[in-house]
C-alpha cells in the first residue's frame, strides 16, 4: 500500500486544510489534561507553516448533542495550540458559516485558521456532501492527520477528500507514521512476536483477535474480555463481566490458536471485589475458586507473572487494552506490572488504543515504549486488515 505524503505534494504558498484529532481529555473545569494528541500535529502544521501556506485546522472534541455547545467548543484546544506554536490562532464563529467562510478566504500566509468542533454540524458523522463541498472549497490542499478518526467516514474525514485530486491531497506526518508502523508491524514483525489484547469486551475485538491470531507466535488475554473466555471453558466467573453470545466465538479462537500453534495465555487468578466501587473489599483468588457473588476487576499476582514471563524473549510487542479497571487504584496493579513488563523489554513496542496509553502515561512508561498510537478504534481496523475510508483516497494505484 503505498501512501501519498505531504511531503511528496507541492503545497508551497497554499490554503491547507488540516483534519487533525484534538479530541483530547478535559476535566470538570475544561483544562486539558493530556495534551498528547494536539502535539502530536505539531509536525505537520509546522511543516506547512515552513512553506508559507496559510493553514486551515479542523477537528471534533466529545460527542455534542446537536448544534454549539459551549463545553465542546475547541477554546481551549486554540489557547493550547497558541501556547505550543507561539503563535496567535484564530477560532472561527462556527464550521460552516458564512463568516467562517470569509475568515478562511481572507487568511493570509502564516495565518492559522481553527474551525469550531467539526460534529456542531450534523452533517459531519452523516458524510454530508454539501458539508463536504463546503470544507473543501475553503483550501487548495487538504492533508489528513487524524489517525483516530480515520476509521470513519465522516465529511471532514473521508468525503471532504473527493473533490481533491491526488497531487492535492495526503496523509500528514502522523498519519503516515501510524499507518507504516502498523503495516509493517503486522505484515512483517521480528519474531516472537506477542500481542497483549485487553479492555472490558470481546466484541470490540472479535475481527482483531481472528486476525492476529494466525499472525503471533502468542497471544496474551486480559481484562473484563478474559471472562468470556474463562466462562468458555468452564470456569466459575461469579458476576465478573462476560458476553454469553459470544462463547462460542471465544472457544472458535482458542481452538484457531491450537491450530496454528499460537500459544494463548489466559489469567490463572484475579483480584475479586464483592462489587464494582474503588472502596470495595478486594482478595486474590485463583480462577478455580472465584466467589460466586463477585465480581473479577484485575489480573492477579501470579497471572502477572506468568504474562511477564510470556513476554521475556519477545522481540514485537502489541498491546491494546488493559488488564483491568485501572481508574481505581485498587484495581490498577495488574495492568501496572504490565505496562512496566512492556516498557523495560527489548522489543519492538506498540501500545494502540486511548484507554492504553492514558495507563502507560500514568505509569510513567509512555518514553519507554518504541510507539504510541492516537487511535483505538483506528488501530485496532488496521489490526483487523481493513483500509480505513479516512486512508482510502489518500492511497496511490500502482501499476501492475
Amino acid at each position: 500500500m503505498k501512501l501519498q505524503e505531504i511531503k511528496n505534494i507541492d503545497i508551497s504558498g497554499k490554503k491547507v486544510f488540516i483534519r487533525c484529532d484534538f479530541n483530547v481529555p478535559v476535566d470538570e473545569d475544561n483544562n486539558i489534561t493530556d495534551d498528547r494528541r494536539i502535539r502530536s500535529a505539531l509536525n505537520t502544521i509546522r511543516y506547512c507553516i515552513d512553506n508559507d501556506c496559510s493553514v486551515i485546522l479542523a477537528s471534533h472534541f466529545g460527542r455534542p448533542k446537536g448544534g454549539f455547545e459551549e463545553k465542546y467548543s475547541l477554546a481551549p484546544i486554540a489557547k493550547r495550540l497558541h501556547i505550543l506554536l507561539k503563535q496567535e490562532i484564530k477560532l472561527s464563529p462556527n464550521v460552516v458559516c458564512d463568516e467562517t467562510l470569509k475568515m478562511a478566504k481572507e487568511l493570509k500566509t502564516g495565518e492559522i485558521l481553527l474551525l469550531e468542533n467539526m460534529r456542531f454540524e450534523a452533517g459531519e458523522t452523516k458524510n454530508d456532501e454539501e458539508l463536504s463541498k463546503k470544507l473543501a472549497s475553503m483550501a487548495e490542499i487538504y492533508i489528513n492527520d487524524a489517525f483516530g478518526v480515520s476509521h470513519r467516514a465522516h465529511s471532514s474525514v473521508e468525503g471532504i477528500a473527493k473533490y481533491f485530486d491526488m497531487d492535492s491531497k495526503a496523509a500528514g506526518f502522523l498519519l503516515a507514521k501510524e499507518i507504516k508502523f502498523f503495516h509493517h508491524i503486522v505484515e512483517n514483525p521480528k519474531r516472537p512476536f506477542v500481542s497483549i489484547v485487553g479492555g472490558s469486551k470481546v466484541s470490540g475485538k472479535l475481527e482483531a483477535l481472528y486476525n492476529l491470531v494466525p499472525k503471533v507466535d502468542k497471544i496474551i488475554i486480559g481484562g473484563g474480555m478474559a471472562f468470556t473466555f474463562l466462562k468458555a471453558l468452564g470456569y466459575e466467573i461469579g458476576k465478573s463481566l462476560v458476553e454469553e453470545d459470544l462463547i462460542p466465538e471465544a472457544l472458535k479462537i482458542m481452538e484457531l490458536a491450537k491450530q496454528k500453534d499460537t500459544k494463548l495465555y489466559l489469567p490463572v487468578d484475579i483480584v475479586a471485589a464483592e462489587a464494582f466501587d474503588a472502596e470495595a473489599i478486594a482478595k486474590i483468588v485463583t480462577i478455580q475458586e472465584m466467589p460466586k457473588s463477585w465480581m473479577g476487576l484485575d489480573i492477579g499476582p501470579a497471572t502477572a507473572l506468568l504474562f511477564n514471563e510470556a513476554l521475556a524473549d519477545a522481540n514485537t510487542i502489541l498491546w491494546n487494552g488493559p488488564m483491568g479497571v485501572y481508574e481505581m487504584e485498587k484495581f490498577a496493579k495488574g495492568s501496572t506490572k504490565i505496562s512496566h513488563a512492556v516498557a523495560s523489554s527489548y522489543a519492538t513496542t506498540v501500545v494502540g488504543g486511548g484507554d492504553t496509553a492514558d495507563l502507560v502515561r500514568i505509569t510513567g512508561d509512555e518514553d519507554d515504549m518504541t510507539f504510541i498510537s492516537t487511535g483505538g478504534g483506528a488501530s485496532l481496523e488496521l489490526i483487523e486488515g481493513k483500509i480505513l475510508p479516512g486512508v482510502k483516497a489518500l492511497v496511490i494505484e500502482e501499476d501492475n
